[in-house]
Parts: structure tokens; sequence; C-alpha cells
């Protein structure tokens, strides 16, 4: 429909074994494009940064949110991103008419009609924002934590099951950043320590 507004949805973050998932929702404005929008997996650091601020600057609305690591071991990680999209759209300063979500399903509890869209990132460039956005957003943010958490690598790795944060994981054992639920970590826990 002519003047509708479509919310683009994404997340960065669910693979890692440690610190949060990044969920992002932008409605992006017609009347003001962005070159060079794609998959944020497909463009390097130096493209994304420089993305980030004009998704930011022309985008009708947007919003960013971070699912900790105490959501994603209590509900699991599928339900931990499906929560945070919801709540990426709720906090956006429009209400759109439609969600577009990368991937095959969407969430629960969304203000409008929404469609998964497999390698939407790549195909949609609302989507391709929001990945933009939560790529930035979540890797700005895991740098932060290795100031906090030194010795894992979680600036190089993203706290991704890399050989370095598997030999960092084993010698100094979990940070509380680490998603106990997962497999790697939760086998260096002692038994009865976590309980899903």
């Amino acid at each position: 429909m002519s003047g509708s507004l479509v919310a683009g949805v994404d997340e960065a973050g669910r693979g890692p074994l440690a610190g949060p998932v990044a969920v992002a929702a932008v409605i992006l404005d017609p009347a003001r494009p962005i070159d060079g929008l794609a998959d944020s997996k497909r463009l390097s650091e130096t493209q994304r940064d420089a993305l980030y601020p004009l998704i930011v600057e022309r985008a009708l609305a947007y919003a960013v949110v971070l699912v900790e690591v105490a959501e994603i071991d209590r509900h699991n990680i599928f339900r931990a991103t499906m929560r945070g999209m919801a709540r990426a759209v709720a906090q956006l300063a429009r209400v759109p008419h439609e969600v577009l979500v990368d991937g095959n399903k969407v969430p629960g509890d969304l203000p409008c009609p929404a469609r998964a869209i497999v390698d939407g990132d790549a195909l949609e460039p609302a989507i391709s924002a929001a990945s933009i956005l939560a790529k930035v957003t979540r890797d700005r943010h895991m740098r932060a934590l290795d100031a906090r958490h030194p010795g894992y690598g979680f600036a190089r790795h993203k706290g991704y099951g890399t050989p370095e944060h598997l030999e960092a994981l084993a010698r100094l054992g979990p940070c509380p950043e680490h998603r106990r639920s997962f497999a790697p970590v939760a086998a260096l826990l002692a038994p009865g320590l976590f309980d899903t």
C-alpha cells in the first residue's frame, strides 16, 4: 500500500557462547535512500561503521535492544530472540503497517502483520539496515565486555566459539557473560550448578 510503514527486523549474535543478542528494527524513509545497504555479514567493519550513522540519521524510526544472557539462558536462544524482536518493534517511535523479519519465523505480540523472509538481510533494505544496526551495536558491546572481562578475547571473536575463545574458557572458566545453556559452557560447570 502506498505510504505504508515497513519495519525490517534482524538480530546479531545468536550463535556466540557469550554476550547478548542484539536485535534491531528499522523503518526506512523512501525519500532518503541509503546507498550500500547489504547483509551486515557481507560488509566490512569499516563499511558497517560508515552506514550506521546514516541509518540512524535517515530512518523514520529505529530501535535496538540487547537480550541479555540471563534471558537467553532462561528462555533458550530462539525464544529469547523472538522476545527481543517484539520488544524492538514495540520501541519504534512509529507503529509499522508491516514487519519483515529475517529468517523463517516471526515473533508473536506484534502490533501489525509480519512476514518472515529467508535471506531477508540480503533482499530487503530495511532488514539490511536492521542487520547493520544490530551487528555494530553488538560488536561495540563485546569490545566493552572485553575490558570488563579480560583474557577471553571478546573484542576479537565477539563471543563466538573460536579455538582462542574455547581455550580461554577452559583455562579461566565461564564469566558472568557466558551463556550457561550453551553446551561448551555447560560442560565446564559442575553438575547441578546450572539448571534450565
